[in-house]
């Protein structure tokens, strides 16, 4: 390839650093794709001959099929699964396979194949995570009225329902879909046709392989279209905010799977055992889930510091950028896998929750709240009252609605037996019937709701 210019080879360190196949041959079906798509137009503009532009795209359609059932071979020599396609063309069909090159660079080519790789892996994300949320609001609307305790600081708060609870999972996942939507909107226009950074003089079409290829249109600077890699940060940062509300949802089955809490059991297909204690139940999956959102973050993070300094337009350092993008999408692609498994077979403790709502004084709040609507008592000083209701039953052992009327008038003398009925957790929930609230028919509105958006069923 670089023989009109150079009189020696490259050495055996520059061979080694300079290879791409090794991990951009799983470009190959994109440049596939977007070769075909730039010799139909290079024929259609009379550039080649309509014979050698059927030849070229025959000839392409071997080469890939050739991939399919071998995989793309490795030859260093050839550096780059585009090289090595072109040269593997002209193996079939000769020299009409150099004709292909026309009015492209590898620097355009490769920054076309790698947008549709991206875009791929954008939508193979939603498409992910759009199960994922369907396994939430499967499994929410099983537990709309399911009493377990809620926390702030990993501190009993208040009583909440499990459907309230995974539906908050299912809010942060629709937020990462529109994240992955909306990169994928920025980023759908093609650079083919921007040649190494200044355009081509051949009378190229470059709106007709854009359509071909299924982009908005061409980009519209030659110089930004081969430097421009801000696809692959979008969405690194969308897979990297994706993999941090996978590693919360995931540390939650950790935590409620261990015996303490034993608020759920966790299935057999993604969990293992110890290699010297035969009652363990490991959820590794959920901690591998944990784990790979700081691989995932460190990918991102290697991007935006290979690209941070690069003056346009291409730089050989951008050969770098493709590594942590294919390693985040196979880490992000297993982890929505595996927690989406994880929603949808997890077996729920529903009497362990229940009964850890009752514990910590979980319905504290909803003495106070009593107290300003029976009593009118500003909240200050309900909030006061109910501190020493909560002291007086820590120091007997006993739960809130266990006190007496007598030891709570001895409180206040405001307080009388209506304020039984608040502080059960099944008035706890329910009284929260505010929008977005955890009452039972809140969230199975919001269940309904969230059946629709995803289309499981029709709109009432």
């Amino acid at each position: 390839m670089w023989g009109g210019r150079f009189a020696g080879g490259p050495s055996a360190i520059m061979r080694e650093i300079n290879a791409s196949i090794p991990f951009d041959k799983a470009l190959w079906r994109q440049d596939i794709a977007a070769s075909k798509a730039h010799v139909d137009m290079l024929g259609a503009q009379g550039i080649v001959t309509a014979e050698d532009a059927a030849l070229i795209a025959q000839g392409l359609d071997q080469v890939a099929a050739e991939y399919e059932a071998n995989g793309v071979p490795e030859n260093w020599d050839l550096e780059d699964i585009h090289m090595t396609t072109e040269s593997r063309l002209a193996e079939l069909i000769g020299p009409a396979a150099g004709r292909l090159h026309t009015a492209r660079s590898r620097n355009d080519q490769v920054a076309t194949d790698f947008r549709l790789w991206v875009r791929d892996a954008m939508d193979q994300a939603e498409l992910g995570l759009k199960q994922l949320q369907v396994a939430l609001v499967s499994r929410a609307g099983e537990h709309t009225a399911s009493i377990m305790p809620g926390f702030t600081h990993l501190q009993t708060a208040q009583p909440v329902t499990l459907g309230h609870h995974l539906m908050a999972y299912y809010e942060m996942i629709g937020r990462d879909r529109s994240r992955f939507a909306d990169a994928r909107s920025r980023m759908n226009r093609s650079p083919l046709g921007s040649a190494a950074l200044a355009g081509t003089g051949f009378p190229i079409d470059r709106f007709r392989t854009a359509e071909a290829l299924g982009f908005d249109g061409p980009t519209d600077n030659s110089l930004d279209s081969v430097s421009d890699r801000d696809f692959a940060l979008d969405y690194l940062m969308a897979a990297a905010q994706c993999s941090l509300h996978l590693s919360r949802l995931a540390e939650e089955f950790i935590i409620w799977a261990s015996q303490p809490f034993g608020f759920v059991t966790l299935p057999d297909s993604l969990s293992t055992g110890s290699s010297i204690m035969p009652q363990k139940k490991n959820p590794d999956a959920a901690e591998l889930v944990r784990g790979h959102s700081g691989r995932i973050v460190g990918c991102l993070t290697a991007l935006m510091i290979t690209m941070k300094g690069l003056p346009l337009a291409y730089s050989k350092d951008m050969q770098d950028d493709k590594p942590p993008v294919f390693e985040a999408a196979s880490l992000l692609a297993l982890s929505i896998a595996a927690m989406t498994g994880m929603v949808a077979e997890a077996k729920f403790r529903t009497d362990r929750m229940r009964a850890a709502a009752e514990l910590g004084y979980a319905t504290a709040t909803d003495l106070a709240d009593w107290l300003v609507r029976q009593a009118n008592i500003p909240f200050r000083e309900a909030h006061h009252i109910t501190g020493s209701a909560v002291k007086l039953a820590e120091s007997r052992g006993i739960a809130l609605d266990q006190l007496s009327i007598e030891d709570l008038k001895a409180i206040d003398q405001r307080i009388d037996d209506r304020v039984y009925a608040a502080l059960s957790v099944e008035a706890s929930v329910a009284a929260r019937c505010s929008h977005g609230g955890t009452a039972p028919d809140e969230v199975r509105k919001r269940v309904a709701q969230a059946r629709v958006a995803l289309g499981l069923e029709e709109q009432a």
